[in-house]
């Protein structure tokens, strides 16, 4: 019978794969996003329910898209991000899910959803940048390799600031190192790797790039519903820098967001802040020495008050 005094059975349990050296600018291993976070409304909630748990959200990130909120709610997601240090990152639209075909509202278009569909959606995509940009946004989720090359030329051309921070979303998820490594190249600045990876597959994530890896250690039914907060000193440990991500299983999809689902997004993200607060107690009971990052931490996409 196991005993706690068998070292076998204590945690941390990495199965020998090697911890990783990488670290934000700040020094800190690890952050945490909340995601889902469908307005000022929603975002106000988050804030509350991390001032209850005691918890640090550093990011916290939005699926419906910078085209549905209005210039005013993009300034206020703004202002609020900026006053508490918290990095705003908006899903770019329209996409294809959004548009008049129907490839990706069947079986086998549905994971192509995220892609921009042609010129037209293209050149809508770059403005819905553009808007958010003017509005104080300075971080975007990107799920289309055209958009992120197309935001990336822009950026270095200088007609898009350098404050700008690239996030790919899990819906352009890599399943492997070689893919990683190509959205790396691509310019992105962060990249949401799958949710079910192994200890050995994140470690072979982490030796591609440096990047920031996003993870989910709670996500969605949709990405497959993997509830592994309790595990997060290891993964911390193999894939720091690391952005821990807190979706929630078994909770009503609120994409697109609106009024209709307001009170839906507000107890969803209120109960994600709940599961990192608990993640963090497993953190703190594991003996790990991961630190997280503070509020306005360099290397965050903060967003900037509009003028």
């Amino acid at each position: 019978m196991p005993t706690l005094e068998n070292q076998t059975y204590r945690l941390p349990y990495r199965h020998g794969v090697a911890s990783s050296r990488g670290r934000f600018p700040d020094g800190a291993s690890f952050r945490i996003e909340i995601p889902s976070v469908e307005g000022p409304k929603v975002f106000e909630a988050a804030l509350s329910a991390a001032a209850t748990h005691g918890v640090v959200v550093n990011r916290v990130s939005q699926g419906s898209g910078a085209m549905l909120l209005t210039t005013s709610e993009l300034r206020d997601m703004a202002a609020m991000g900026a006053e508490n240090g918290v990095e705003v990152s908006l899903f770019v639209g329209p996409r294809e899910s959004f548009d008049v075909g129907a490839n990706a509202r069947t079986p086998e278009g549905a994971g192509r959803g995220g892609q921009l569909r042609g010129v037209r959606q293209l050149m809508y995509g770059v403005e819905d940048v553009v808007r958010a940009v003017d509005a104080g946004i300075r971080s975007f989720l990107i799920a289309d390799i055209g958009l992120l090359v197309a935001l990336r030329d822009l950026q270095r051309a200088g007609d898009l600031t350098d404050e700008c921070v690239w996030k790919v979303s899990v819906s352009l998820a890599p399943s492997n190192p070689a893919a990683l490594r190509v959205l790396a190249d691509l310019g992105a600045s962060t990249v949401n790797v799958p949710s079910d990876l192994t200890y050995a597959d994140l470690a072979d994530m982490r030796a591609a790039t440096d990047l920031p890896l996003d993870l989910y250690l709670e996500s969605s039914d949709a990405l497959g519903g993997v509830v592994r907060g309790h595990e997060i000193a290891d993964l911390v440990a193999i894939g720091a820098p690391l952005y821990a991500k807190f979706g929630l299983r078994n909770a009503r999809d609120v994409y697109p967001c609106g009024e209709q689902l307001l009170d839906d997004a507000v107890r969803n993200v209120r109960a994600k802040v709940h599961r990192a607060a608990v993640a963090l107690e497993w953190l703190a009971r594991s003996g790990s020495d991961a630190v997280q990052s503070k509020p306005h931490a360099a290397g965050l996409g903060l967003p900037r008050r509009a003028a």
